[in-house]
């Protein structure tokens, strides 16, 4: 071997070694474990933190962790505000296991050259799933079904016109919010032969708009028209508390409300009076304005509300999954490398809505 090759040979190992010696000095803070095989993969890489207190990790605590830490992975409850950011002088990238990152101002953090990153697409399809799954829950009757069952209320056979439910088939659905997750909603209604309505910021081409069989209305032609509506719109300042009082009166008395996007699009109070007066039939609800929300609730005494604990995600498979990105993405962007999903300024949620 020649001289230049055996020193080009040195360079390349000398400059290998000096970057696993720098990635291993880096520190990074969870704010709540994850799975133990992405655990595992972060400390052959990394020092690293694991917050286990009470879950949010308060404020100030966060920032008196972050000070000397490179990265950061964080989840949807945690507030990731400018206060936060501009204490991790150190701080380098922030990957969050979750498809929302409303709750990192992106802003300050890109300002700093920080590089945050998300989980998107991957929980597309359970997503989706559970919209239908409480969909079809509601309009069979199948948690009143069960709950008389368990509390021994089912003593006669029922007749023709008693404990009746509605068919899903030939329904018109309205789609608020036609991103990943309301075409695969919009996808799965195709089974049931529905009638897909929906509203979203950017139209959809009319080769998509062909494909899903699916017409383009306003906000409030959708709510006036449609059987069920299932809100995938992003949680963002315009749609904010979007779906009120005034929205919800021009459903049909008959019609339905699912909601496994974010709590805060809806005002809570609105939905609790509508469905109280019988406005709507009734409401699923996956999300909720306070998670997890309290025993005075009016929603947990109301008969025409299903719930579930905010499990959109909650498959073993997606959970897997967003784990693996999550830990991929903190790793490519401390390696000053392109993380799997990016958070960009120009892009991001809005184009979802």
């Amino acid at each position: 071997m020649c001289f230049n090759s055996i020193l080009l040979h040195r360079l390349v190992i000398n400059e290998f070694l000096y970057d696993l010696l720098s990635a291993f000095s880096m520190k990074i803070l969870l704010t709540r474990s994850l799975h133990d095989f992405a655990v595992k993969e972060l400390k052959k890489r990394y020092q690293v933190e694991i917050y286990t207190g009470k879950v949010p990790i308060s404020k100030d605590l966060l920032i008196s962790k972050i000070k000397d830490k490179d990265g950061l992975i964080c989840y949807p409850y945690d507030k990731i505000d400018s206060d936060v950011i501009n204490a991790g002088a150190k701080l380098k990238a922030i990957s969050t296991f979750s498809v929302g990152y409303n709750h990192i101002d992106v802003n300050t953090a890109l300002e700093r050259g920080i590089i945050v990153s998300y989980t998107p697409e991957v929980l597309t399809r359970a997503t989706a799933d559970l919209a239908m799954t409480l969909m079809l829950s509601l309009f069979r009757r199948v948690s009143e079904g069960d709950a008389l069952i368990r509390k021994k209320a089912w003593r006669t056979i029922f007749g023709p016109y008693e404990f009746l439910g509605t068919d899903l088939y030939g329904k018109t659905l309205g789609i608020f919010g036609m991103g990943r997750i309301g075409k695969a909603v919009a996808k799965r209604a195709l089974g049931f032969e529905m009638k897909l309505l929906y509203h979203n910021r950017k139209r959809l081409s009319s080769q998509e708009e062909k494909s899903l069989n699916a017409r383009y209305v306003s906000l409030d032609e959708l709510f006036r028209r449609s059987d069920v509506i299932s809100i995938h719109a992003p949680y963002t300042s315009q749609t904010h508390e979007i779906v009120n009082l005034k929205l919800l009166k021009s459903m049909k008395k008959a019609s339905f409300l699912i909601n496994t996007a974010r709590g805060k699009i809806i005002n809570e109070k609105d939905l609790v009076a509508a469905l109280k007066k019988k406005i709507i039939a009734g409401a699923a609800l996956d999300v909720f304005q306070n998670e997890p929300i309290s025993a005075s609730n009016p929603l947990i005494g109301l008969k025409n509300v299903l719930m579930t604990p905010h499990i959109g995600s909650a498959t073993i498979e997606t959970r897997k999954k967003m784990a693996e990105i999550t830990v991929k993405n903190l790793v490519l962007s401390l390696a000053r490398k392109k993380p799997i999903y990016q958070v960009k300024v120009e892009s991001g949620h809005l184009d979802q809505f």
